[in-house]
């Protein structure tokens, strides 16, 4: 199992970067950064000075979206890292969460997302592709495509990425939920005549390693709230028996959402939220507990676990996992 570190980009630039040299230097393989340019800060200098404080570290969105950049800026920001950081970059992406709804407009199309994942990869790999009628290359990218990750949770989403993504990005860490997402996956791999064992599969959460449960729950609460967002879109979308109760049902006692306190720890937008849900959703508790369902995470399909780095004493959880975790799941 791989291991990564998404940072939210509210903290000083300077942070940033130590965390990254920290987090490669502790073992973890992957470096993501949120994309949600109006309440945080912009993501592609924030990577750009990532790439250059690292090594080997894979580095990008998790996720951005296909609605706000042009699909020729988005590739041509990751084609050029892609040569600063010599092929390091991944494109996570979805169809747009806190980046669309604070700007007042909603998520784009699955269609949408498609269309840019094809035109994306066309430009990278240095094709020429037609856009609106005129003929457009990149004359100067080195070939080389950033693998691309697709986020999701309802079926639809899901079939999508076993159709086109490299990896697929689940956030949450309940394994039972991984499993049911991962039957649309395997869905959509099949439509597609691709062989799902190639998918990868990122199980995204933030942790808190303590012995004390209640001290911990408090620390990632924001977190199923997060996810309650993208549950509200998925009931407002399907039949009650097309999804499971463990996902929807957590939503009934939900008030409106600020997100200018997305993802902020001890935010009201966290208060419905149960402490089932939390132990459910994130990984929290002693150390043993952390490696019981990294294992059970493992067992079903999951190849990359993804810490959400902000949940406070960052520096510390990294330490943490460098030494007690890591060492048995990356040997």
């Amino acid at each position: 199992m791989d291991f990564g570190i998404t940072i939210k980009p509210d903290i000083a630039i300077g942070r940033i970067l130590n965390l990254t040299r920290q987090a490669e230097i502790s073992g973890f393989s992957f470096g993501w950064v949120f994309d949600s340019h109006v309440i945080w800060k912009e993501p592609f200098p924030l990577l750009t000075l990532m790439a250059a404080n690292t090594k080997k570290m894979r580095l990008g969105t998790c996720v951005t979206n296909p609605a706000v950049r042009d699909v020729t800026v988005s590739a041509s920001l990751f084609a050029t890292l892609n040569l600063a950081s010599q092929g390091r970059m991944e494109l996570g992406i979805g169809r747009g969460d806190s980046s669309r709804r604070v700007l007042g407009k909603k998520p784009t199309t699955l269609e949408n997302l498609e269309e840019f994942v094809r035109i994306f990869r066309n430009l990278n790999a240095g094709k020429t592709v037609d856009l609106d009628g005129v003929p457009t290359k990149f004359p100067w990218t080195n070939g080389e495509v950033p693998r691309v990750w697709v986020a999701g949770y309802g079926p639809k989403a899901l079939r999508t990425a076993g159709r086109i993504g490299d990896g697929v990005i689940l956030q949450f860490a309940d394994p039972d939920l991984i499993s049911w997402c991962l039957g649309f996956v395997r869905e959509g791999a099949k439509e597609a005549g691709r062989d799902f064992s190639k998918i990868e599969v990122m199980a995204a959460a933030p942790v808190w390693a303590s012995d004390d449960l209640k001290t911990a729950r408090e620390h990632v609460r924001w977190f199923p709230a997060l996810v309650s967002n993208h549950v509200m879109d998925l009931i407002s979308k399907y039949k009650p028996e097309e999804l499971p109760p463990a996902l929807t049902s957590f939503v009934k006692d939900r008030g409106k959402y600020d997100y200018l306190h997305h993802c902020e720890v001890g935010s009201d937008n966290a208060q419905f939220v149960s402490d089932e849900v939390v132990d459910r959703f994130c990984l929290i508790g002693p150390i043993d507990e952390h490696r019981k369902k990294l294992d059970r995470l493992r067992k079903v399909g999951v190849t990359q676990f993804n810490i959400y780095l902000m949940s406070g004493d960052e520096e510390k959880t990294l330490d943490v996992y460098e030494h007690k975790i890591l060492p048995r799941f990356k040997h």
